[in-house]
C-alpha cells in the first residue's frame, strides 16, 4: 500500500482511499482530499515534515502522520 507520505519530491498520484475516522478523516476530506483526486509532492520541510502538496490547482502543508491516511492507486 502507497501512501503520500512515500511519495517522492515531483511525483504524483491518484488517491484511493482516505483511512481513519472522526474528526481528522473529515478534515482531510474537506481540504479536498477524496478518492480519485490527483495529488502531487512539491517540496519536503527540512526534516521532512511537513510536506507541500498540490491539489486541485491550490497548495497544502500536511504533516506526514495524516499523510499516511491517504493510500494512493
Amino acid at each position: 500500500m502507497m501512501t503520500i507520505a512515500d511519495m517522492k519530491i515531483g511525483t504524483s498520484g491518484k488517491i484511493k482511499k482516505v483511512h481513519g475516522n472522526g474528526a481528522l478523516r473529515r478534515r482531510i476530506m474537506d481540504m479536498g482530499l477524496i478518492n480519485g483526486t490527483e495529488v502531487s509532492l512539491n517540496k519536503l520541510a527540512p526534516l521532512g515534515d511537513p510536506m507541500e502538496l498540490s491539489v486541485k490547482g491550490y497548495k497544502l502543508s500536511m504533516r506526514k502522520e495524516d499523510a499516511k491516511m491517504i493510500e494512493l492507486v
